[in-house]
């Protein structure tokens, strides 16, 4: 994993550059027990990206839903309680369900 430290018995699942709509670039991070976002920092010089900080460190259990948006510039949404998050990912469909997946493991063990 990268900047944020796993946990003991965390597992990754998925990893991704990606944006959300209002934190901008970043790696999306699913794991066995959260969803976090790093923001980077790119150069297109060197073509290398370094990871500034974690903005987001989601326990799966906050998470209420997750689903495929839009057609031409596709979205997974990642809904709390209280806010929702808007990631472009590669393949929306697999990151929403297996988002959900892990949702429900974490829910039943």
């Amino acid at each position: 994993m990268s900047g944020a430290e796993p946990r003991p018995g965390e597992k990754l699942i998925m990893q991704e550059d990606c944006a959300e709509d209002k934190l901008k670039n970043g790696i999306l991070t699913l794991t066995n027990q959260r969803l976090i976002f790093e923001k980077t920092e790119g150069r297109m010089t060197t073509l290398s990206k370094k990871t500034e900080e974690v903005l987001l460190d989601i326990p799966l259990e906050k998470i209420s839903a997750s689903k495929s948006e839009g057609f031409i510039i596709a979205k997974v949404v990642v809904e709390l309680s209280d806010r929702s998050y808007k990631f472009g990912v590669l393949n929306t469909g697999h990151w929403a369900k297996e988002i959900m997946n892990q949702v429900n493991e974490a829910k039943h063990s």
